[in-house]
């Protein structure tokens, strides 16, 4: 569809309907090999879609199965099994090691009460048991987040694993009126208190004398006066999380079981049950002497541990002055790998790969952070987590993606000898490895004009991997009209880093390919935010609806982006507000010389740390900015610092140390206040769109509110929408389309086109 110019806003709705009906790939998980009656061998594979449904203004999952026949070496045959069919309150689900079990945690809607949790076990054709969590009562909400959450079969398939809040005892006012009580009690009529008793697990290994989980015992006085006492929760989408407990359901048994022996500084999280059932696996974040936001910060200290069930002993796995997350147990149950950072300085890093050898309790270092990422080279591990399964059979390599630059590459081979890349002609955009199993290879794949593709293979023989063979099990046509392509830029020598110098940076250049403004668009520069985070060359609704309205859309991968080398990571600590901003506009220039774009129309679109890049940008180089749009940016350092669930960034990205136990000084406030966007407000000219999320607790939205003000007072045109039920991220149906409508009618508005 060639849109009129300006297009209209019904144009832009039914735009916008149409690329976000594009589902996202999340989940992957393949079945057993069955054998035909002819020897053949096929599999199914389970796979969960989301989608935005703009009419119930929510995001839907659904799930899609599709059976691979493969002879061991190559896929023979691959399709669909049926049509995909939505998922209901599912809010966790895993299948057992045989995969004759599958586990599903669900919410199911309240009559009169609140909702309530059920942990149901279903066999091939039957549900064969549905406990009712909530009202056995002896834990909180369970935890479904990819944080904290788990939910794990133990070898002999009897028992799961999970993670729960802890049970808080209700409290009551001082002046709660009390029920006169009726009958006798257990001291009168001489009955001992009743206790909750220890629930036996019995685990083949253990004979017949099993071990002991003690659960949550007899409930305790009710106490007075603490109905308003302060609870701390994890911070930004973690706000319900405060006391995480692990939980074990005895499927034979009935039994719900609180697992003791966790040491009380920890929040246990990521858990799995070890090798034979001996007992758990598990990270322990410390919450000493107060808990700072979690989600996207993988430096907060942390360790690997293990509890034993049968003596109730924890032992550390790991070295506790680290940041360890994601750990994997390897198909033989002998080693542990995990992902490692360093505790506290920038939130994202490059990563080092450490195994534990569950044998000989020996750790080794796997991969190293890299400092510099040379061409073709592996560029290091910058990546939130690594696939559930992600060992090949032979439990000797190991399949991750990672950022490569502004590409995210796929299936990189790690053994503790070697590294390759399986495919190193692969075709440019985003890989991602949702699962292996019995070396098939599952994956999703996008490009900026082409949205998730589901992709499978057999994972061939170590020093085959060239001749992977991809095959194409759900494809995505492309979507017309956009053009792509990615460029590299060396900043000004005037502007190299005395301690980093030589570091270069990309940028992602989407042009429309068709429609009235394909001779000279005018350019939206998208800068992202972190700012330790990414743009790779994937699937991005805004840009490429940007793109099909007639704009080109630059997207920045500043210095101290992920997937150049940990040198660039650590070169933007300190030099917010003059490294990245420099690095934007001379991307910006350069473009615009380089390309047929229309120089008298540039905006700028940025979010979180791209907002404040933004805002920096229309103060200090108000000349090339025509108009711009931001959501939840940070303005103003100083004032952040003591409201952010993140402090620690505050501190760091500007440059200075943090402490728990330190307030910041009047030097310190003046120099975050100095490298903030706030103090170029007096510069500003371009028209401003706001957007906010009410309940931001990453960058609050009175950061918003006072650059609103402060512009209002200076008389610059500016607007603020506000979004009640947000987190960060503005991610909720509704005010992702709601903000994408405002954007292009404003951004449409400004420019005049």
């Amino acid at each position: 569809r060639v849109l009129q110019v300006p297009p209209r806003a019904e144009e832009l709705s039914e735009l916008y309907r149409e690329l976000s009906q594009h589902p996202g790939l999340s989940t992957a998980c393949l079945g057993p090999d069955l054998t035909t009656q002819y020897g053949g061998k096929y599999c199914s594979l389970y796979t969960e879609w989301s989608q935005r449904d703009l009419a119930r203004a929510e995001n839907i999952k659904f799930c899609r199965q599709y059976l691979i026949f493969h002879d061991g070496a190559s896929i023979v045959y691959s399709g669909p099994a049926g049509t995909c069919s939505e998922i209901k309150d599912e809010l966790l689900s895993r299948e057992s090691p045989s995969g004759t079990l599958k586990a599903v945690l669900r919410k199911v809607p309240g009559k009169k009460e609140k909702e309530k949790q059920f942990l149901e076990v279903w066999d091939q054709n039957r549900k064969v048991k549905s406990i009712d969590l909530t009202a056995l009562d002896k834990h909180g909400s369970v935890y479904d987040d990819d944080q904290f959450g788990c939910l794990a079969w133990s070898h002999s398939e009897t028992h799961l694993l999970y993670v729960a809040e802890k049970k808080r005892p209700k409290a009551e006012s001082f002046f709660q009126s009390k029920a006169p009580e009726l009958g006798t009690s257990d001291e009168d009529t001489g009955h001992p208190k009743k206790e909750d008793a220890p629930v036996k697990v019995g685990c083949p290994h253990l004979g017949s004398a099993g071990g002991w989980l003690w659960g949550c015992g007899a409930d305790q006085p009710v106490p007075q006066g603490e109905q308003f006492v302060y609870h701390e929760d994890w911070g930004e989408t973690l706000s319900t999380r405060s006391v995480p407990v692990l939980c074990v359901l005895d499927i034979e048994g009935n039994s719900i079981s609180v697992l003791e022996g966790i040491p009380e500084h920890l929040s246990p999280g990521q858990a799995f049950w070890s090798p034979e059932d001996t007992g758990v696996v598990f990270v322990g974040w410390w919450h000493d002497p107060f808990r700072l936001g979690l989600r996207h910060c993988t430096n907060r200290r942390s360790a690997l541990f293990y509890v034993d069930l049968t003596g109730g002993r924890c032992e550390l796995l790991s070295e506790d002055t680290r940041a360890v997350w994601s750990p994997r147990l390897s198909p033989d149950s002998c080693r542990i790998v995990y992902l490692e950072n360093n505790v506290l300085g920038p939130h994202q890093q490059c990563s080092r790969l450490r195994m534990y050898d569950w044998y000989t309790k020996h750790t080794t270092t796997v991969l190293e952070a890299v400092p510099r990422q040379a061409r073709g080279a592996f560029p290091g591990i910058y990546c939130g987590a690594l696939p559930g399964m992600c060992w090949a059979a032979d439990s000797r390599r190991i399949l991750l993606d990672t950022a490569q630059r502004s590409q995210q590459v796929r299936e990189w081979e790690v053994t503790p000898a070697s590294l390759t890349p399986s495919s190193p002609d692969s075709p440019q955009g985003s890989w991602s490895v949702l699962t292996i199993d019995r070396d098939l290879l599952v994956a999703r794949f996008s490009t900026p004009s082409c949205p998730p593709m589901l992709k499978v293979a057999v994972l061939p023989a170590t020093g085959r991997e060239a001749q992977t063979q991809w095959i194409c099990l759900q494809d995505a046509p492309p979507v017309p009209g956009i053009s792509w392509g990615i460029r590299t830029l060396q900043p000004l020598p005037e502007q190299e880093h005395p301690q980093y110098g030589g570091l270069d940076f990309d940028a992602i250049l989407m042009r429309p390919s068709e429609g009235p403004t394909v001779q000279k668009p005018p350019l939206v520069v998208m800068p992202h935010g972190g700012p330790h985070s990414v743009f790779t060359a994937g699937w991005m609704l805004y840009p490429a609806a940007l793109c099909r309205v007639g704009f080109a859309v630059l997207l920045v991968n500043y210095r101290g982006s992920l997937g150049f080398g940990q040198d660039s990571v650590a070169s933007l600590p300190g030099n917010v507000g003059t490294q990245d901003v420099h690095d934007v506009q001379l991307c910006v220039e350069r473009v615009l010389q380089e390309e047929t774009l229309d120089a008298s129309r540039v905006a700028l679109v940025g979010g979180s740390h791209g907002g404040f890049l933004a805002c920096h940008l229309i103060g200090q180089f108000p000349d090339t900015y025509r108009a711009c749009v931001v959501r939840n940016p940070v303005v103003n350092i100083a004032s952040m610092v003591a409201t952010t669930d993140i402090p620690d960034w505050c501190l760091t990205e500007t440059g200075l140390p943090f402490k728990p136990d330190a307030l910041p000084d009047p030097a310190q406030l003046t120099e975050m206040l100095h490298k903030s966007p706030i103090r170029y407000v007096d510069r500003v000219r371009a028209p401003v769109l706001l957007m906010l999320g009410e309940d931001d607790r990453r960058v609050p939205p009175k950061q918003g509110v006072e650059y609103y003000r402060a512009l209002k007072a200076r008389g610059v045109l500016t607007r603020l929408l506000w979004y009640p039920g947000n987190n960060h991220a503005l991610a909720g149906v509704e005010a992702e389309a709601d903000g994408f409508m405002n954007m292009a009618l404003w951004l449409l508005k400004h420019l005049q086109c």
